[in-house]
């Protein structure tokens, strides 16, 4: 349009933001990215800071349990030993791949790349602080149709006396040395999987949380059922427990517990929630209407109160999964530019989202837990079941499998379905396509189960607990 130096501005380079831009661009819309100097790169949290490097710390957690439970299938193992630097350089590395690889997609779609802070001055306006390259400052002003803010969330540590010296998930990853002492804050999923990786590569694990059970918002059985894995794997799982204040001393930093017990560590993880990243945006300014702890407020199609300004992601504080941000960065392009070439418009729902937790062992869920059905009214009936895989039959491992379908007795209909054990954001992907599709438990019987995997429980259970 003219006067308008790009049809859509995105600021923000992380999965939303980064989709959104790139759709658009193969629309044929004039696109500009605009992504933080001095952030970690193309990618956002998730590439940078979270799934990614996450899993793969996962993944290298697993080999010492792998060493163990070989012995018991007649391979004789030597005594493990992380080579932590090299863990780190290997991350580094596929991050910096992928990162090029996000690069390379929007300047081959035709959007066009910026690296400074960008800030709203109007609701067309962007003011683009940059520097050059003999580090002197520069600005840049740029006006666009619409503007999109993706700038996700950063974590949030409460104040109290010692703040300065813990540390969050931006900085886990890089940590120097490896901590052999780890105190874990929180209980959310990011807490319980930071945890139960660092136990996995070999440190003396202490997690606390202040409420009754982690993971709040999972259900109930998943909770209780995780959290004894948990300990049994060896994390010191401490509920109903908080800090008062920490200290640096020669020893590491000393923890003193609201029971009035302390700790010595080596390092304090802060998990304790995140927030929209929203600080120095300009949005007051501009009149961008926000919510509980900045969050931008958008309708159905991302729009916030300012007509030519729209957000979607972790910023808006709504579902806080990377594969949530990209279909809404679908939906909003469709919505702006009109599908692509004989496509439907898509649109984002946010109902039977399947998610997974990378505790040891893993978490994954798609549906309602038992109390959101009864609360919604449901007549349902419980199919559960935990179990010792046969894997562990000769490991020697104690870990258990658990197992759980929620069940609209009136239409037949799963509503929820539930697991804690290996692999199980693996197995239920699947399932999720199937509740997608409205399978009722009839059809879950009917389906023969592949043996022997402990995906098949979920057709073989028959007889309701309750």
């Amino acid at each position: 349009m003219s006067g308008f130096d790009f049809d859509l501005f995105v600021i923000g380079g992380g999965s939303g933001g980064v989709r959104a831009a790139r759709m658009a661009a193969q629309r044929g819309a004039r696109v500009a990215l605009a992504e933080a100097l001095g952030t970690e790169g193309l990618g956002g949290t998730c590439v940078n800071l979270g799934c990614i490097p996450k899993k793969l710390y996962s993944y290298a957690a697993h080999y010492r349990e792998a060493f163990a439970e070989a012995r018991g299938y007649g391979w004789a193992c030597t005594e493990p030993r992380l080579d932590w630097a090299t863990l780190k350089a290997q991350r580094a590395r596929e991050i910096g791949r992928l990162n090029g690889i996000y690069d390379q997609l929007l300047r081959n779609a035709g959007v066009t790349v910026m690296h400074g802070w960008a800030r709203l001055e109007d609701p067309h306006t962007i003011h683009l602080a940059t520097l050059h390259a003999d580090g002197s400052p520069g600005h840049q002003r740029w006006r666009a149709e619409r503007i999109l803010i993706a700038t996700g969330g950063t974590p949030h540590v409460p104040h109290f006396q010692g703040r300065e010296h813990v540390i969050t998930s931006n900085d886990v990853f890089d940590l120097e040395p490896f901590p052999q002492r780890l105190l874990v804050v929180g209980g959310g999923y990011i807490a319980c999987e930071l945890a139960s990786i660092f136990n996995g590569l070999g440190s003396r694990v202490t997690q606390l949380y202040r409420g009754e059970q982690i993971l709040r918002g999972f259900d109930d059985e998943v909770r209780h059922f995780l959290a004894d894995e948990m300990r049994k794997h060896g994390v010191d799982l401490r509920l109903q427990s908080g800090v008062v204040c920490i200290q640096r001393q020669a020893d590491g930093l000393h923890v003193e517990l609201e029971d009035g017990n302390t700790l010595v560590v080596d390092a304090a993880l802060y998990a304790t929630g995140r927030v929209p990243n929203v600080a120095g945006l300009g949005l007051e300014a501009v009149g961008v209407a926000q919510g509980a702890q900045g969050a931008i407020v958008v309708d159905a199609n991302y729009r916030t109160n300012v007509p030519s300004i729209y957000a979607l992601g972790d910023v808006t504080a709504r579902v806080q999964l990377t594969p949530v941000a990209l279909g809404e960065a679908m939906h909003l392009v469709d919505h702006l530019f009109g599908p692509a070439a004989g496509k439907a418009a898509r649109r984002m729902d946010y109902e039977l989202i399947p998610t997974a937790v990378f505790t040891h062992p893993n978490v994954a869920t798609v549906g309602l837990t038992e109390a959101q059905a009864r609360e919604r009214g449901y007549d349902v009936a419980i199919y559960r079941t935990d179990f010792r895989p046969l894997k562990h039959t000769l490991s020697g491992s104690t870990e258990r499998t658990l197992m759980k379908l929620v069940v609209d007795r009136r239409s037949d209909r799963v509503l929820g379905l539930h697991m804690v054990g290996a692999e199980a954001g693996e197995i239920v992907q699947g399932f999720a396509v199937a509740l997608k599709a409205g399978a009722t438990k009839a059809v879950f019987d009917a389906t023969v189960g592949i043996h022997p995997t402990a995906a098949e429980e979920f057709v073989t259970l028959r007889e309701p607990v309750r």
